[in-house]
């Protein structure tokens, strides 16, 4: 089939292309309800990336809201299964305050998540499909990795607590090395310094970090993120480097997180991570891992050129056999052409090829390769 007979946005052939993509990796399509009981986004507010969330009352007196996130809806509704991991992968309509605009949205989202017994494999896999998915939607991209265990391991170190531990966590994620300083006057924080230095190739970053990272959990998480690189880029997982800037809430994500940049766009259109800890705030005992890919965000995008308005333009005139020409037009339509039956050629229009229907058959005027 001719891929311009039916133009779509950008956003709805990613779509299709990222749905194709997670089912050949075994992800299963996931459907849930538009909304969800209030009170499962009150418990995790702090998780939502909007603050707003739009309410209603059932008609039973429940107080609900439009749902603002899907990963919380997929866990309240996944069953635990000891052993085992479930793959789902979800194309859904969220309700938010928009980035662009700061007021309520309907924004199409769409992602993976993998949950269940997580091991190196399924880390991996969840990673290179998020840069699988960036390089689907096309043009140049960037895939940023950090470890937040890293980042947990070296202020654990330094014996940071409290108020001064989100400073200096909120320092990393701005890269501001003077406000650690600042903050941390009598401490050895060359490790955090190199930390917030240390950005680029996966090799590279990891080198300049292992002086600070020998012994213990740091050790530990410095080697898990050098093996998912190595994994990554032996994987064909190009455009993938590693920022220590990504710092999100500890309180629900731990191990790897990862952002996704496009070229043309100036915030992340892709999120995700391992968010074990949510999982235990919920209740449940499996480990997790996933990412959302906001298509909203592809409006930013420049439009891609198209060279043809219509495939082909059927003239008729005016005493034509309606019944003949509906035929002909819709054999043209069935070989996978769009069409369009005027009796005058519309200003402007671009087309590839001028047919004319007469004499209940249809005759090339002219073509345009």
């Amino acid at each position: 089939m001719n891929p311009m007979a039916y133009p779509l946005k950008r956003e709805e052939r990613a779509v299709f292309e990222l749905r194709a993509m997670y089912e050949r990796y075994g992800y299963r399509p996931y459907k849930m309800s538009k909304f969800e009981e209030y009170d499962l986004y009150v418990k995790n507010k702090d998780f939502l990336v909007s603050d707003g969330v739009i309410t209603f009352t059932d008609t039973d007196g429940r107080l609900m809201a439009l749902k603002p996130d899907v990963t919380l809806s997929i866990i309240k509704n996944t069953r635990e299964q000891p052993g085992g991991v479930r793959k789902v992968h979800y194309s859904e309509n969220v309700y938010r305050v928009s980035g662009n605009t700061r007021s309520f949205k309907e924004i199409m989202q769409a992602g993976i998540e993998c949950i269940g017994d997580i091991g190196l494999y399924e880390l991996c896999e969840v990673i290179l499909l998020a840069a699988r998915s960036l390089e689907a939607i096309g043009g140049s991209y960037a895939l940023e990795l950090s470890h937040l265990g890293v980042i947990a391991a070296l202020l654990d170190g330094l014996g940071l607590e409290g108020e001064v531990r989100r400073e200096v966590l909120r320092c990393i994620g701005e890269k501001n090395a003077d406000g650690v300083r600042k903050l941390c006057p009598d401490a050895d924080i060359d490790g955090v310094l190199a930390l917030i230095a240390a950005h680029g190739a996966p090799a590279e970053v990891v080198a300049a970090l292992r002086p600070w990272c020998r012994e213990g959990a740091a050790k530990a998480a410095l080697d898990e993120l050098q093996a998912v690189t190595d994994i990554l880029s032996a994987s064909g997982g190009a455009g993938v480097e590693i920022d220590f800037s990504i710092v999100n809430d500890m309180r629900y994500y731990n191990g790897i997180v990862f952002r996704g940049y496009l070229d043309g766009v100036p915030s992340g259109v892709l999120s995700g991570g391992q968010y074990d800890k949510l999982m235990q705030r919920m209740g449940r005992r499996s480990r997790a891992v996933g990412f959302a890919v906001y298509l909203d965000l592809l409006e930013r995008l420049p439009d891609e050129p198209r060279p043809y308005d219509v495939d082909a333009v059927v003239l008729y005139d005016e005493g034509a056999d309606v019944l003949a020409l509906t035929q002909a037009v819709r054999m043209l339509a069935d070989s996978g052409r769009s069409v369009l039956a005027r009796r005058t050629v519309p200003e402007k229009l671009k087309y590839r090829q001028l047919l004319r229907f007469r004499d209940r058959g249809i005759e090339l005027l002219e073509t345009h390769d």
